[in-house]
């Protein structure tokens, strides 16, 4: 007798077993049929699937049963992300709860856990994913951090630096302190605080008694400056252009140099050139070859650039100490409260850094001129064609 109500949990599941011992889901490599493949974006393994997964799926494997039941051998190449710094604030997280840190553990053994997660996590979206019914050829399932996949992305890498397309420079990154890596821009939330402007006196090394007094936010970064900045066009600054100043607290003496990037109606008008700090200062650096001085370990710390004073201290504590130091030096011309914009990583919360690394760059110009060329001649083509 058939049940009034249907109850598909009652079917769903030894069907789709059935489809599946089938092999109806797998690919022939060897088949002479047409070939028709989709790759599936792979989830990341940082939690449970979502209703926007359900719709991709729903939309490839409409697409994939369509094409396999039209005489195309097809294949629906699943796998699962390991997502990088996401899965990294995932598991660290859950450490947190035993009153561990990665740092603890160390890069092996935490790698270790990395793993435990994705096992966890990958295996319930897995099952997620076959309980939506979806017919992907499972026997070729991957996870991005598979030996296999590691040994490729190796090979590619390695393949493109001896061609050219891969170089290493320095360049400024936006640091998280927190999980002590690079961030992008997209994952910088930018948020109103209460703060100071510094307004700082730097004395000129031929003349201590005559100084340029230059306004800032962040006085701890005083310590890898480099120069001071003008704008050429500035009547109260152009006879001390190429002049040196003596940097406080430090004794280095770096110069006065004219920039248009200055604006003579803000501040003082003079800007403390940060290179290794800030990305203005690191464009205004290379464009009058500046030194580029790094004050700041991984945790965001004070590193040994800096007077002996100051290392090991935190950003916070820096500042502190360099007000201190400054105001007994009469060097601290005036305080005024402002609120500005402070950049915070979207998932630590806490406050981004700007840090001079060795960065990895891809000449993606050179890369895609091939790709180019393929749409232009019509040997790739998108659908819809807008």
């Amino acid at each position: 007798m058939i049940e009034k109500t249907f109850s598909p949990q009652d079917l769903e599941e030894k069907l789709y077993a059935d489809w599946e011992k089938s092999g109806l889901f797998a690919c022939n490599p060897t088949s002479d049929k047409p070939t028709y493949t989709i790759m599936m974006p792979p989830p990341n393994v940082t939690g449970s699937l979502h209703v926007g997964h359900a719709l991709t799926y729903t939309v490839q494997d409409v697409l994939i049963r369509f094409k396999r039941m039209s005489g195309y051998d097809v294949l629906w190449q699943p796998g699962t992300d390991h997502a990088g710094i996401a899965t990294q604030m995932v598991v660290e997280r859950n450490l947190e709860r035993d009153g561990i840190s990665r740092h603890d553990l160390g890069r092996d053994a935490f790698i270790d856990k990395v793993w435990e997660w994705k096992n966890y996590s990958g295996g319930e979206i897995v099952r997620q994913q076959r309980r939506l019914g979806i017919s992907p050829d499972w026997n070729r399932q991957r996870f991005t951090m598979d030996e296999g996949l590691s040994a490729a992305v190796r090979k590619v890498f390695v393949q493109l630096f001896k061609d050219g397309l891969i170089y290493r420079d320095k360049r400024l990154v936006n640091w998280d302190p927190k999980f002590q890596t690079a961030v992008s821009d997209l994952e910088v939330i930018p948020q109103d605080t209460k703060g100071n402007m510094y307004h700082i006196r730097y004395p000129l090394a031929k003349n201590a008694e005559k100084f340029i007094t230059i306004a800032t936010t962040r006085p701890e970064t005083m310590l890898g400056d480099t120069a001071v900045a003008v704008h050429p066009d500035d009547e109260r600054y152009k006879s001390l252009v190429g002049q040196m100043v003596k940097l406080p607290l430090t004794g280095r003496e770096i110069p006065i140099v004219a920039d248009d990037y200055c604006d003579q109606e803000k501040g003082t008008g003079a800007v403390k050139i940060t290179p290794a700090h800030d990305f203005n200062d690191f464009e205004l650096g290379r464009r009058h070859q500046l030194p580029l001085i790094n004050i700041l370990d991984e945790r965001a710390h004070l590193n040994d650039s800096v007077p002996e004073k100051y290392h090991g201290l935190s950003v916070a504590a820096a500042r502190k100490q360099i007000l201190v130091d400054l105001e007994e030096l009469g060097l601290l011309e005036k305080v005024e409260p402002i609120i500005h914009a402070v950049p915070f990583g979207e998932r630590s919360n806490v406050e981004i850094q700007p840090i001079l690394t060795d960065q990895w760059f891809l000449d993606a110009y050179k890369l895609a001129q091939p790709a180019l060329a393929a749409v232009r001649e019509g040997k790739t083509t998108f659908v819809p064609e807008f």
